[in-house]
């Protein structure tokens, strides 16, 4: 059994992370609810995955639920769909958004896979956890992140 590993990074600072671990054969609804309780999430919200390429465009939509809105076409369902089967390329690429109105993104990326299940880890599993994730409900928006990376950037130079 193929066991994935993702990095999923805060779309607004790429410095926030967690690498999480999925068998191929869980669904998108496990990847979902790992994600969220990795950056302390609650679950009240929307959410749907795209399928993406090297340059994050937004492909395939896989969704919580199928929402009130129109579509290029139907998206897939989170519970009905494996992880392995939207893995098209050894470096797949996903972008996660929670919550519409905040409009969380995550970019996720298949970083390794494995053979070998460690019979320590219950499936799915956050197995790294760089730097602290914004608070879901604060004063900072995903929109106040991105101007703090690009202050972050500026002083870099």
């Amino acid at each position: 059994m193929a066991i994935l590993k993702f990095r999923i990074y805060l779309e607004e600072d790429d410095s926030v992370y967690r690498d999480v671990v999925i068998r191929h054969t869980q669904s998108f609804q496990e990847l979902h609810e790992t994600i969220l309780k990795a950056f302390e999430f609650d679950s009240k919200h929307q959410a749907t995955f795209y399928r993406s390429n090297d340059n994050w465009q937004r492909g395939r939509e896989i969704s919580l639920e199928k929402y009130d809105r129109a579509y290029k076409a139907p998206p897939l369902l989170m519970k009905e769909t494996t992880i392995g089967s939207e893995i098209k390329d050894p470096n797949q690429k996903f972008i996660y958004v929670y919550d519409f109105a905040k409009n969380w993104t995550f970019l996720v990326e298949l970083i390794n896979v494995s053979k070998e299940e460690n019979p320590k880890l219950t499936y799915p599993s956050m197995i790294r956890k760089e730097r602290i994730a914004p608070s879901q409900y604060g004063t900072k928006s995903p929109a106040w992140w991105t101007l703090h990376r690009c202050k972050r950037k500026i002083r870099s130079y």
